[in-house]
């Protein structure tokens, strides 16, 4: 798998804010009150959400850069949706500002980092500045496939789906192996060695969208168990940051 080093996770977390910067200004008024790809979510909460959690993580940042951590959102869990739900209904023009804004905070925030920085510890998942640019590289890039505007995860590249393999192995159950084999790439197993084994094979961004909830868009998965042909696995909760995270 390719290396992710913050280096490589600053330019990548660069990469991701401009395309949710490229989305949100080709979409109208219209758009933002259409739904999008989650459930029960227009465009509008999407839009809100981004802009939400990348406050956030720039949060977590500039607390960290006192020594002190802070949780993920102000008032927890139920304040974010709060925040989500009143935000959804905000016009385009408002929606474009407000991710414009957060977004250029947390890239400030990673952007003043040194080597120290990004292994200061920060509250979310009881990790470091590191795995917060993590978190904000996969919230930016599934989101921003999650708008439904024509980019979804046949565009996210072989570092981010690498990423996601290992991040997403969390969401094997207990006593499964599953061996990811992307078409012309090297296998990646995840899960318990020696479990009951599945393999899965596919299009490198297909088996990504699969493990991280998301619908497969180039239509290539297929399970097989002791060389049959089988349904594809369940899959266990996302690994929530906070409880009950989308």
């Amino acid at each position: 798998m390719t290396a992710i080093t913050p280096e490589k996770l600053l330019e990548e977390l660069r990469r991701a804010a401009g395309v949710v910067t490229g989305i949100t200004a080709k979409l109208t008024e219209p758009d933002v009150k259409a739904p999008s790809e989650l459930p029960d979510w227009t465009r509008g909460h999407v839009l809100a959400h981004l802009g939400g959690i990348a406050n956030a993580m720039a949060r977590q940042l500039e607390f960290a850069a006192r020594g002190e951590r802070i949780e993920l959102y102000d008032g927890g869990f139920e304040s974010r949706t709060r925040a989500i739900d009143m935000a959804a209904g905000h016009s385009m023009a408002e929606h474009r500002a407000d991710v414009d804004a957060a977004l250029g905070r947390a890239l400030h925030a990673f952007e003043s980092l040194d080597d120290v920085g990004w292994q200061t510890p920060i509250n979310y998942r009881g990790g470091v500045v590191f795995d917060g640019g993590l978190a904000l590289w996969r919230e930016l890039t599934i989101h921003a496939a999650d708008l439904g505007t024509g980019r979804g995860p046949e565009t996210w590249s072989r570092p981010f789906c690498e990423h996601l393999f290992d991040f997403l192995s969390a969401r094997v159950p207990e006593g499964q192996r599953f061996v990811l084999q992307p078409l012309g790439l090297p296998g990646v197993a995840i899960g318990a060695p020696g479990g009951r084994s599945t393999v899965i094979n596919g299009m490198l961004t297909d088996i990504a969208a699969w493990l991280a909830g998301r619908t497969p868009t180039l239509g290539s998965l297929r399970a097989t168990a002791a060389a049959d042909g089988v349904e594809l696995p369940a899959l266990l909760p996302w690994p929530a940051g906070v409880p009950a995270t989308r």
